[in-house]
């Protein structure tokens, strides 16, 4: 267990802006964990995986910041049809999707190269094209931050959705520190090919869906990422700002007969999820800037850190986002990232 005070946390929030801890504490385990808690002094603790989620609105946080670095992994059971593995919640996302497809272990290859965690996966339900990470979480083992009980919650009691889980109710929100993530996989490859954009990109290379592997599926998808996404050592983003917004099909049947090009997605029963890029880029903000910050010129989901800015320059931005797509179609966007005062 490592503990540091007045610690810059630049390096740990991918908008890569300016931010000093009081105190920064690195766990691997239970006891670690539970050593660092004792330490605290008072203030806030603030959780923090690869900080692709996070927007600091300061440039100080007065209290603890807590990152768990364990990155072991183990199978803890395995079938004819798959395998569950635990794995520790310090793990890079990406690195441990293609961990598991080196193993010929299914059924992740849609959400390669998303920034973060494991442990931040379990809290977002991280998605994209058409998969969700909540879908193969089986449990995991976490520390309710409020007593320092070890606990394990199995899928069940994670309430899964999009863009969310239980350990993002209001009440819950950083009040659980994440140890490992169990996952379940597929030994067969099965893929998921629902998104246009894939689809697209498998015709372009002249790849069948017959001779598609999990491997070049998971390049298929890291392309078409790069392609869309800054670098987070070149630009300071969080990825994808703001949620789709998913409304009534009678809203979504009034907003396609306004506009025919509408892109969207099929939410459930009686909805519909709507393309929140393609409204911003209907209101013109694509590569547009307020001061120090903007909307990225390849995505207008992506706020940027042009250089410079602050959380405050960002916040502007969003907002004035949200007013325009508000004003033109009615909806209200949220954003995906955690504002940090």
């Amino acid at each position: 267990m490592t503990i540091r005070h007045h610690y810059a946390l630049d390096h740990l929030n991918t908008f890569g802006l300016h931010c000093m801890a009081d105190s920064y504490a690195e766990y691997t385990d239970f006891n670690d964990l539970t050593a660092a808690l004792q330490t605290h002094k008072g203030g806030k603790m603030l959780l923090v995986g690869s900080g692709s989620n996070l927007l600091f609105m300061q440039p100080e946080f007065h209290g603890m910041v807590l990152h768990c670095t364990n990155r072991d992994i183990e199978v803890v059971k395995e079938d004819e049809t798959g395998v569950e593995i635990k794995a520790g919640a310090g793990w890079i996302w990406d690195d441990f999707v293609a961990y598991t497809l080196k193993h010929c272990w299914y059924g992740l290859e849609n959400l390669s190269y998303i920034p973060g965690t494991t442990g931040a996966s379990a809290v977002q339900n991280v998605g994209a094209f058409g998969a969700e990470a909540g879908e193969f979480i089986k449990e995991v083992e976490c520390v309710d931050l409020r007593n320092g009980e070890l606990k394990i919650l199995c899928h069940d009691d994670l309430d899964y959705a999009y863009r969310h889980s239980f350990f993002k109710r209001e009440e819950e929100l950083q009040q659980w520190a994440i140890l490992h993530v169990t996952y379940r996989l597929s030994r067969k490859f099965t893929p998921r090919l629902t998104y246009g954009g894939v689809l697209k990109e498998m015709e372009r290379r002249n790849i069948s869906a017959d001779t598609l592997t999990a491997e070049s599926l998971r390049e298929l998808i890291i392309e078409i990422r790069k392609s869309k996404l800054p670098e987070p050592d070149e630009v300071g983003s969080a990825g994808s700002f703001f949620k789709n917004p998913v409304v009534p099909t009678s809203q979504w049947e009034e907003l396609k007969r306004l506009y025919p090009t509408l892109v969207s997605y099929p939410a459930g029963e009686g909805l519909m999820k709507i393309g929140a890029g393609w409204l911003i880029d209907q209101c013109g903000w694509k590569g547009k800037n307020i001061g120090l910050a903007g909307v990225y010129e390849k995505q207008a989901l992506v706020i940027v850190n042009r250089g410079g800015a602050t959380g405050e320059d960002i916040l502007r931005v969003c907002k004035a986002v949200q007013t325009d797509v508000f004003k033109r179609f009615g909806i209200q966007l949220q954003p995906e990232v955690n504002f940090i005062d």
